[in-house]
């Protein structure tokens, strides 16, 4: 299986202009990193989606683990890859102000292989309760997994205000759940598994023992730190939005920090993205779930 050729890629030029449009030089390092390897494997893939796509079969049965590594930054298509790094861009920019550079970057790493384990356990346990083997062949790439995590997180740092899901109002703390059914209800063609997976690795985190067992394997660089200075609120849309009380910034930032997040994503929020892209894809479907 190939990846789709669509002669112009609109995605990759949309999601180009988003970030140079917040400015390569508010885009904190790891966040900035993130986007760049996405975009690196999207253009010059290290295997054709076959052959990086995660499945029971492929990895468990047939012994090739490198799929966990390769899986989250393989994407079907230039829209599958500019709506997961729309997503990306803003909720990076979010985390990593506020746990720190070093500390996302091993969030960001547990989360890509963690996701990838629940959603093989996920599958094989499917296919052993159901007694369908086709589970055990559904093959998933892309990063919305880690994204579907790195919402629970958000929003459990965020617990306040509504989110707009397919034009209805939902509560932060209910919006991963709500995103979940509607991508599948517009995309049905995505992997429901493997969105799921991320859900319950940020749920491991803000709920269960992950961050703790995380904290443990941490070694010599610092846990998240929360900065006094910094006060939430919210908008109507729901997203999270800081004001600080530094007068030079928050430390470790020389830039000031942005205040409106409309110019992150060119004036579109994170749903309007969200309905933009999949609404797109619709109308060039592969086989490969996402």
């Amino acid at each position: 299986m190939q990846r789709r050729s669509r002669g112009i890629n609109t995605g990759l030029i949309l999601l180009l202009s988003q970030i140079f449009h917040v400015g390569v030089n508010n885009i904190p390092p790891v966040t900035l990193a993130t986007l760049a390897v996405n975009i690196w494997f999207f253009l010059s893939p290290l295997k054709p989606l076959l052959g990086s796509c995660l499945s029971v079969e492929t990895c468990y049965q047939q012994k090739d683990w490198q799929r966990l590594l390769l899986s989250p930054f393989h994407h079907a298509d230039d829209w599958h890859l500019y709506f997961n790094m729309a997503s990306m861009l803003w909720k990076g920019i979010n985390l990593e102000r506020r746990l720190g550079s070093k500390w996302f970057a091993y969030v960001i790493v547990t989360f890509s292989l963690l996701t990838g384990v629940v959603y093989l356990l996920l599958e094989f346990a499917l296919a052993e309760f159901m007694n369908e083997p086709v589970f055990r062949r559904n093959c998933a790439v892309g990063f919305s997994g880690v994204l579907f995590a790195l919402k629970v997180l958000n929003n459990h740092y965020c617990p306040g205000g509504f989110a707009n899901v397919l034009g209805f109002p939902v509560p932060n703390r209910f919006a991963c759940w709500a995103e979940l059914v509607a991508i599948h209800f517009i995309s049905p063609g995505t992997s429901f598994t493997g969105h799921l997976a991320g859900i319950l690795v940020g749920l491991m985190y803000t709920l269960g023992p992950l961050k703790k067992i995380m904290e443990m394997c941490a070694g010599n660089f610092p846990s998240p730190v929360h900065y006094p200075g910094q006060q939430y609120y919210f908008n109507s849309s729901g997203y999270s939005r800081y004001q600080d009380y530094y007068p030079h910034g928050m430390p470790g930032y020389s830039e000031e920090v942005p205040r409106d997040y409309d110019a992150y994503t060119a004036g579109l929020s994170e749903e309007e993205q969200l309905e933009r892209a999949l609404r797109a894809s619709l109308w060039d479907r592969g086989q490969v779930s996402v």
